[in-house]
């Protein structure tokens, strides 16, 4: 039977080999076998399992979650055909979430009669924000406990006004990305800046914890996926506007 090492899965998948050795470490993906060098080993039921956590992933379930209902299912076929539909679902809400991009941006161009910015819930349609708090909690229980508890404090306008500028911002972005700014120009690290400064209302990230979250935008899909609505290539160019942010500007 034919066996892939885990750079090749890696390749193929897109999924980084620290991260397919994370799912090893917590029995989520455990490897056809481990060589005598010590590498591991895929096979096909490997890669269509690993093909199930990256639905479900995109679907919004955290880890622990995905174990379980993978494992709930032994019917391989029967569990692909219900992640299909979900998908089905899926597609149809991101399919709204892109059409309210792309009508903020024409209407923050003047391009066009969009969507009125001045209505904000008109910025959101389509959009899950509790979609990720699982994982989050199971990934950094610390900073989610903080970030809740800020959360907390924050009015109805609060909330309303930083949806605003979170579209806003990667709005921005897109235009330096576009026009082909470098990522050290003083203008894309105040908008960096920015960002930091949003994200600190939650918690405050030190220097690797805010690269973290750079590389983070580029290797999770659903994350990713927010950026690529707008620009191909976007996560890429705010992760290294990020990494130079932390660089330059954080301490351990």
């Amino acid at each position: 039977m034919s066996s892939w090492a885990i750079a090749d899965v890696a390749k193929m998948s897109g999924v980084t080999a620290r991260t397919l050795r994370h799912y090893d470490d917590i029995g989520l993906l455990t490897p056809a076998r481990v060589g005598a060098n010590g590498y591991r080993y895929y096979e096909q039921s490997q890669l269509l399992r690993l093909q199930q956590i990256l639905v479900l992933r995109e679907l919004g379930l955290g880890l622990a979650e995905i174990g379980d209902v993978i494992d709930s299912e032994p019917d391989t076929i029967a569990a692909l055909k219900r992640q299909h539909e979900r998908l089905l679902e899926e597609r149809d809400r991101l399919g709204l979430v892109a059409n309210t991009v792309a009508r903020t941006i024409a209407e923050l161009e003047g391009t066009t009669v969009g969507i009125d910015i001045n209505r904000p819930e008109n910025l959101f349609e389509g959009f899950d924000h509790t979609q990720y708090d699982a994982e989050a909690q199971e990934r950094w229980p610390e900073e989610f406990a903080e970030s809740r508890r800020r959360a907390g404090t924050f009015t109805p306008e609060d909330v309303t006004a930083l949806q605003r500028e979170i579209t806003a911002a990667m709005v921005r972005m897109a235009e330096f990305y576009a026009a082909g700014t470098p990522v050290e120009n003083e203008a894309v690290q105040a908008e960096i800046d920015a960002h930091y400064q949003w994200l600190s209302r939650f918690w405050t990230p030190n220097r690797e914890a805010y690269k973290c979250v750079g590389q983070m935008y580029v290797d999770d899909e659903r994350f990713k996926q927010n950026y690529e609505q707008i620009a191909t290539g976007l996560a890429e160019y705010q992760r290294d506007a990020m990494t130079v942010y932390a660089d330059t500007r954080l301490t351990d």
